[in-house]
């Protein structure tokens, strides 16, 4: 059985594993960090966010999916409550600035990137990562949209915008052809160190060095230029999820690899708008069905979602089984939070 949980110190080796695995794919998860340590306090941050201990600035929800027929930890996901309240969260915004003469019958609009810290206070989805083994049976779309099902249940304890960065292009031997057209100009340090130095939160040398001033588009070189907004093909069925889900492009990506920042109001979530409260009913057989739910027990401390495809019924009641009960600490009669995995198609 898989299901998705809160993380706990007692996964902190399968999540060092897993960071392990994250590095052999290439440079850009850098909240995911090869860091016993670094791994070791999101946890303690999690704990402390649902013990109720937390300053906004510091609130986090780290998430593991288990595969519970052999107790190991086999992906992760992330929500950050509130982003640039301790340390300045950076971006571009993609702009346009007019250059004009009327004297020499010059008009030229031209594209800019400003650095904007725009996002500041926005809660962020992050840290999505799923062992390429378990790339299958829809667990990669389960473990991305637990997060929008939890946001549902709690929405109180998130910001009105909601946002995703999304990794950019870089070639098959790490390098990035907007960093290396722009960013390296200003850090004389290759991407890779760049990128890590920001994902374990060093990032004062980003305000120290990066141009103020607007960057003309125009000045980068062709192969950056090419690269601005793209999603990294890795990243790309990931960014389709969260699109699916309510989130869009609006003009600002990455400073580093120019990745784009997907983002959406938290009210416009089709899990705030589609999801439903079921009762539950017992059975020993369950009817299954062509969809498949996420199922939520909606306990903040000791939340469980299942992905299941069990019938619900005409009377708003979703049958289940007592091990998938068990799973999700409830009992029959009780309610659960029920999300379509896919968007249906009379909603």
């Amino acid at each position: 059985m898989m299901i998705v949980r809160h993380a706990a110190h007692r996964d902190l080796d399968d999540i060092y594993r897993l960071a392990q695995r994250a590095g052999e794919s290439g440079i850009g998860l850098t909240s995911l960090p090869q860091n016993k340590d670094i791994l070791a306090e999101r946890i303690t941050r999690t704990t402390r966010t649902l013990d109720g201990l937390s300053e906004k600035c510091e609130a986090s929800y780290l998430f593991v999916l288990e595969d519970t027929s052999i107790h190991k930890i086999v992906g992760v996901s992330a929500i950050e409550v509130a982003v640039g309240l301790n340390e300045p969260f950076y971006n571009f915004r993609v702009a346009k600035q007019v250059h004009a003469s009327k004297a020499l019958n010059v008009y030229k609009t031209l594209d800019t990137l400003f650095l904007s810290n725009d996002h500041t206070g926005c809660s962020e989805l992050c840290t999505l990562f799923l062992d390429p083994e378990y790339r299958k049976n829809q667990n990669g779309k389960f473990l991305s949209k637990v997060r929008f099902l939890f946001i549902a249940a709690f929405r109180s304890f998130f910001e009105e915008r909601l946002i995703a960065e999304m990794r950019g292009f870089s070639d098959q031997n790490g390098q990035s052809p907007f960093w290396d057209s722009l960013g390296y100009l200003f850090f004389n340090m290759d991407f890779a160190a760049a990128d890590y130095l920001s994902g374990v939160g060093q990032k004062a040398f980003i305000a120290e060095l990066m141009p103020r001033f607007p960057v003309y588009v125009d000045l980068l070189s062709s192969e950056a230029r090419e690269v601005i907004a793209e999603v990294h093909p890795h990243t790309l069925p990931a960014a389709k999820v969260l699109m699916s889900e309510g989130l869009k492009y609006q003009g600002y990506v990455d400073i580093f690899d120019a990745g784009p920042t997907l983002e959406a109001n938290t009210a416009e979530l089709r899990a705030v708008k589609e999801s439903r409260l079921l009762k539950v009913k017992l059975t020993e057989q369950v009817e299954s069905t062509e969809t498949h739910f996420l199922v939520a027990n909606d306990q903040y401390q000791d939340y469980a979602v299942l992905l299941i495809n069990n019938k619900v019924d005409e009377s708003e009641t979703l049958h289940m089984t007592a091990a998938q009960a068990q799973a999700l600490n409830i009992a029959e009669h009780d309610q659960v939070r029920v999300l379509a995995l896919e968007k249906m198609e009379n909603n």
